[in-house]
């Protein structure tokens, strides 16, 4: 598969630039573009150093304090451009909960992903839905545009799609957002149709991704008149080894969710319950698919113990309501590799199956 602009995806125009292999953006190689953007939004990283020196210690001191109560549900992602073949592998892994994405430069195919939805749901009417809605640069600053967009999404799909998440991986600038402000003027935005046309429907956000909490600080501590329904991170742990690995000499997985369960308590903006919405191991020997490099990257038997390993520290917090594995079909990251149009379940296929219906 060639590497695009995905129609839509800025305009068709750089510096944002989609990469199929590994469904994600590549990083922006106009270097003076970012530092102009960085330039121009210096006074929203002064607020998020502030607001971090402020929140995270408290937060570290108090997060030994806080309980959780929550009983982990599984879900996993799947794509529309990974065909229907994902529709029998659900079925066959029994998972009742998707994320799928809907990307906001692929308006012109909205038929397109309601079909791919409505399947899974007529398949299996106990299946759920969470319905990422992914920005680009053009909805960012086109709040116009957005707000049609926005409205349209919901009205196509509120009958059978109860909760959004809005926004993803919201502190990497190839994915749009230079400042958590944008974020919370984006979000803000969405939770205004959705407060006067869609009272039911449920919001997720920030997702902000890895252990970068002071982005998620400054998304849950400010003075934005905003909600997160439910609290979104795409919380990847050690891209390089065990889950009970650390970063900073503690934080190994349980003490990340820890802090990440106390900063949602500490805040008015968010429900602290939490949902990991992405998380997953790069495998080796699968250039260009892997989303880093394959100094990154770690074998099949290893990323099916790393798997189960993960889940069971998870759920051992009970602070955590569902986490997605991202995603069904990736040959450099998920659980089936596709490549040559044949369909081969990894180790951890079977593996998955058999952890979430123990």
């Amino acid at each position: 598969m060639e590497n695009v602009h995905l129609q839509g995806f800025n305009l068709n125009k750089e510096p944002f630039v989609w990469d199929n292999y590994s469904d994600q953006p590549h990083v922006i190689r106009d270097k003076e573009y970012k530092k102009a953007m960085r330039k121009k939004h210096l006074f929203d990283y002064v607020k998020l150093f502030f607001t971090s020196i402020i929140v995270l210690p408290i937060s570290i001191v108090l997060m030994k304090l806080f309980k959780g109560n929550e009983k982990l549900e599984y879900g996993i992602g799947v794509n529309l451009d990974k065909g229907e073949e994902q529709y029998a592998l659900v079925e066959e892994l029994g998972v009742k909960h998707l994320i799928i994405r809907m990307p906001l430069w692929e308006m012109h195919r909205i038929e397109e992903y309601i079909d791919f939805v409505k399947k899974f749901i007529q398949q299996d009417n106990e299946i759920k839905i969470l319905l990422n809605i992914m920005q680009d640069r053009e909805h960012i600053e086109n709040n116009e545009l957005l707000k049609k967009n926005i409205k349209i999404i919901f009205e196509k799909f509120s009958s059978f799609v109860e909760e959004y998440q809005i926004g993803s991986t919201i502190n990497r600038s190839k994915w749009g957002f230079f400042s958590v402000s944008e974020y919370l003027k984006f979000y803000k935005t969405v939770q205004n149709i959705r407060d006067e046309f869609f009272k039911d429907l449920k919001l997720l956000g920030p997702s902000v991704i890895d252990f970068e909490y002071y982005y998620t600080a400054r998304a849950l501590f400010n003075l934005e008149d905003i909600k997160y329904d439910k609290h979104s991170s795409l919380l990847y742990v050690d891209r390089r080894g065990s889950p009970y690995n650390t970063q900073y000499g503690v934080f190994d997985t349980k003490n990340k969710v820890d802090l990440l369960y106390s900063l949602t308590k500490l805040s008015w903006k968010a429900s602290n319950e939490i949902y990991i919405t992405e998380v997953n191991w790069p495998i080796s020997n699968t250039a260009p698919y892997a989303p880093t490099s394959e100094h990154e990257c770690i074998s099949e038997e290893e990323y099916k113990k790393y798997m189960i390993e993960y889940h069971e520290i998870i759920k051992g917090t009970k602070k955590i309501k569902r986490v997605y594995w991202h995603q069904l079909i990736a040959p450099g990251y998920g659980l089936v590799d596709n490549r040559d149009g044949k369909l081969r379940k990894m180790p951890a296929f079977q593996t998955y199956k058999k952890m979430i219906n123990d």
